[in-house]
């Protein structure tokens, strides 16, 4: 199969679809690559680097996507690239469609098959295309809230993790998944006094377990959201719900209640945030204040360290690639992991948790590719 890899565009976006090494894998498998000129010097990589892995460099990105059966990329597309997407094509990449109604009409009207990284499954009911992703981005969210914490960012003046005799950051956690646990990690690390909420009993059990009593966990509910989100200087939005919009937990009116110069980072920016005030923000310019309380809520918080997120999306994304590049699309029909990450196929939408959220019409797979 005819492989391409275009440069990422969205801004400060440094990461790239395959490196020079998964680019070896899929040579090594019989299928050609085509890298846009650059697209790894993000991480560092050459055109030369790429050279030696078996890739054709070619000059633009339009070059890449008019020659290529299969694209694998990051970060969703954007206008300028859906447009140059077409049908019998696949797309292999994060979309996160649900909060971003433009994005998903234009891959309906490409015609093109979009797989979504955060909506592949494993057999163990996992997300592992978007967890590498959030463990980093989890950790980000520690070290971003420290950097907004201090007095010239506006924040409060605080350390994380304090000093002796001094009373250290006071950090909730919403979501106790793979970001909330990679946070609270970093958090506890710190020095920091951290809480996790999350609506799952077992979750918060395993939680509990492995944190030792180094991290609080409590239950969420509307009460224990307030209590926690109007004592903290930091708040991790951390929640998912896989394909759907994120729920809003905290809303404009808790603002008020929240220290002056505390700290939001939403995570699940991606999804539509959960805080009712998040607004995608960028690393050029990555937070503003709402009420005295800074919000930070980068869309891709990895692409700060492109080099740690390409290896680790890259060595998740692998044996999926290689399945679509060795079967075409029998791979997403006869593989139920991938059939989760179905998005979109020749105009129709096939991940319901999406549709729902945008409010389009569902067509199951076996309907839509009937």
């Amino acid at each position: 199969m005819k492989v391409g890899v275009p440069k990422e565009i969205k801004t400060h976006e440094y990461r790239v679809g395959l490196t020079p090494g998964a680019v070896r894998e899929y040579v090594a498998g019989g299928h050609s690559v085509a890298v846009e000129t650059n697209a790894g010097a993000g991480i560092g990589a050459t055109d030369e680097t790429y050279r030696k892995a078996g890739a054709t460099i070619l000059g633009s990105a339009r070059e890449v996507f008019g020659s290529s059966e299969l694209i694998v990329k990051v970060k969703e597309p954007q206008p300028s690239e859906w447009t140059q997407l077409r049908e019998n094509q696949i797309l292999f990449t994060y979309l996160h469609l649900a909060p971003d109604p433009e994005q998903a009409k234009g891959l309906l009207k490409s015609g093109c098959t979009a797989i979504a990284y955060e909506t592949v499954t494993d057999a163990y009911g996992g997300l592992p295309l978007l967890a590498p992703m959030s463990e980093v981005a989890g950790r980000l969210s520690i070290e971003a809230a420290g950097a907004a914490l201090k007095r010239y960012a506006g924040g409060r003046g605080l350390l994380i993790g304090g000093v002796p005799g001094v009373q250290a950051a006071r950090i909730v956690v919403i979501g106790g998944g793979v970001v909330g646990t990679h946070a609270a990690r970093m958090a506890v690390g710190l020095g920091a006094e951290v809480t996790i909420l999350d609506t799952s009993i077992p979750r918060l059990r395993e939680l509990d377990e492995q944190f030792e009593g180094r991290a609080r966990t409590r239950f969420s509910t509307i009460d224990a959201v307030e209590e926690e989100v109007f004592a903290a200087d930091v708040v991790i939005g951390a929640v998912l719900v896989p394909g759907a919009s994120a729920p809003k937990l905290v809303s404009r009116s808790m603002l008020s209640s929240m220290r002056k110069g505390s700290v939001i980072v939403d995570v699940a920016i991606d999804q539509g945030g959960c805080f009712e005030t998040s607004r995608p923000t960028t690393h050029a310019d990555p937070t503003y204040e709402v009420d005295g309380v800074i919000h930070y809520c980068v869309a891709n918080m990895p692409g700060a360290v492109p080099l740690t997120s390409s290896q680790a999306l890259n060595n998740a994304t692998l044996p999926f690639g290689l399945a679509l590049a060795n079967k075409g699309f029998a791979a997403v029909l006869e593989n139920q992991h991938l059939r989760a990450g179905l998005n979109v196929y020749r105009g129709r939408l096939t991940c319901k948790a999406v549709a729902e959220s945008l409010g389009l019409p569902y067509s199951p797979i076996d309907q839509a590719a009937a």
